[in-house]
């Protein structure tokens, strides 16, 4: 089997090479996995005579996972070196700059020669993985190296692989990690039904991040102004037919509407713009804005990026995107501040969404007609829904103080 999986993944990363002559993304990868070997000189000289914790994450989304046990360990480590690694480009390219890390690349495609490179080069003492990044030949070199490797926030369901009466062999690839850190019981419970006896429940450090964002959070007086004395809907990473339901539900119901689109390109950007204009509403890009300009706007559209974790701070409903293509984004950013939560119909494998939903604070629509339903009713009385969003985050964090008890190092 470990011979079929080298062959799958060199041919896996052939595919990213020749799709990359056509795909600005998939070229950014292909690229990223020679940069490793491109750096192994410098990177030896750097990591040299210190100790080296290295996390790895897919994309931006288990970065923020990883981040609050990262900040953990500078605090109470500053003498370690911190290497991070991404497997996507949007994930790297946006944090790439990450100042608490003092390496960070492109995780190599997981050839054996290019693990045990990786494991030369880097020579990790310890190795976090985030949620679902599994690597085997990465994990086999690195018990051969003698690193002491955990899988953090992960979530494990029954229709996966690990759990098929064909998934044998990648089941077994879980026995290489020193400890399993799950988000709730039932993935411990899948994970022992297999044998796999190292598992702790210590929930998603998700929460504990959103929580220290909310703490930190920026205040926004351009918001404010354009918010004024009307009701508002945030609206964070939205796609066209999250937009197709909110800016006529704006217009039609005269709300305030602060949308930060997923995709910030300009094609994407004067689309909305010539939504807006047809619905008869006034837009303007945050960008452009400011507390004078933005009081007589319907639409204020964020165009720039890190600011959507302190925008949903001064929301009456927000309203996360995705839900109506392949998954909805980060929930918890906004229900962390007290507020409701709408989305589409795309959730049910979001764990946290569906505690959401249960706990009152969270609602999923399918359409037009559910939107404005759900819409009309929190717009006129969201407060109780908005103290079950923040209550449900507040009974969830702590996942950062369980994991980093169980992993520290002497």
């Amino acid at each position: 089997m470990w011979f079929l999986y080298e062959i799958g993944i060199r041919v896996y990363g052939a595919l990213i090479w020749l799709a990359g002559r056509w795909n600005v993304k998939a070229r950014k990868r292909a690229e990223g996995g020679d940069q490793l070997s491109r750096n192994a000189n410098r990177l030896k000289k750097n990591l040299a005579g210190h100790r080296v914790v290295w996390f790895h994450v897919a994309s931006l989304g288990e970065f923020e996972q990883a981040r609050p046990v990262m900040e953990r360990w500078r605090k109470e480590h500053e003498e370690w070196k911190i290497v991070l690694t991404f497997f996507s480009p949007s994930g790297y390219e946006v944090r790439k700059d990450y100042a608490l890390a003092d390496e960070v690349l492109y995780l190599p495609m997981d050839t054996r020669k290019a693990a045990r490179l990786f494991m030369n080069t880097i020579k990790p003492e310890v190795a976090i993985y985030v949620k679902y990044e599994i690597w085997a030949n990465m994990l086999r070199e690195g018990k051969r190296a003698g690193v002491k490797s955990y899988l953090i926030s992960a979530y494990f369901r029954e229709s996966q692989l690990f759990f098929k009466p064909y998934g044998s062999w990648y089941a077994s690839l879980l026995r290489y990690f020193d400890e399993i850190f799950v988000q709730e019981k039932s993935s411990k419970a899948l994970l022992e039904s297999i044998g796999i006896e190292h598992v702790a429940v210590s929930g998603d450090t998700r929460y504990d991040r959103v929580t220290k964002i909310a703490q930190e959070r920026k205040n926004l007086t351009v918001v404010v102004s354009f918010k004024g004395q009307s009701k508002m809907i945030v609206a964070g990473s939205s796609w066209g037919p999250d937009e197709d339901l909110l800016i006529p539900y704006a217009a039609k119901k005269g709300v305030k509407l602060l949308l930060a689109p997923h995709e910030i390109d300009e094609g994407h950007l004067e689309t909305i713009e010539r939504m807006v204009q047809r619905e008869g509403m006034k837009s303007l890009r945050y960008t452009e804005a400011d507390e004078a300009k933005v009081k007589d706007v319907d639409v204020l559209i964020i165009n720039n990026f890190g600011m959507l974790s302190s925008v949903y701070y001064y929301a009456d409903v927000a309203y996360v995107g995705g839900g109506f293509g392949v998954g909805i984004h980060n929930t918890l950013e906004a229900a962390v501040y007290g507020v409701p939560v709408v989305w589409g119909p795309n959730y049910l494998t979001f764990d946290e969404a569906k505690k959401l939903v249960a706990a009152g604070g969270g609602f999923s629509v399918d359409g037009k007609v559910t939107f404005e339903e759900t819409m009309n009713g929190l717009l006129a009385d969201g407060e109780a829904a908005g103290a079950a969003a923040g209550k449900f985050v507040a009974e969830h964090t702590g996942a950062t103080d369980v994991i980093f008890e169980e992993l520290r190092i002497k």
